[in-house]
């Protein structure tokens, strides 16, 4: 008895718009900090700030990714199998 769960896929539309808000919203920041006027490092404190709030929202999109997906009975039920495999094998038993 085998059970598949269905994989979420996103579609190429919500990728496309995903990618294209990024790049404008960065772009805006970016764009938005050389041209107010400040002295040279407020601004560099600005960049430097948008960069960590990137990196920042990068991981942790990449770990509630990688909860859900450790939380998936797939992959609960993978392990179980392996853990029973480890359990059952036996380096010093004659081959």
């Amino acid at each position: 008895m085998s059970t598949t769960t269905p994989v979420a896929k996103t579609t190429a539309a919500f990728y496309i718009q995903s990618v294209i808000a990024f790049a404008v919203s960065s772009g805006a920041l970016v764009i938005g900090a050389f041209y107010l006027p400040m002295d040279p490092w407020q601004r560099g404190f600005l960049v430097v700030a948008t960069l960590f709030l990137i990196t920042s929202c990068f991981n942790l999109a990449k770990v509630i990714r990688d909860r859900e997906e450790a939380n998936s009975v797939r992959v609960r039920i993978d392990e179980a199998r392996m853990d029973r495999l480890i359990a059952e094998h036996d380096p010093l038993r004659a081959a």
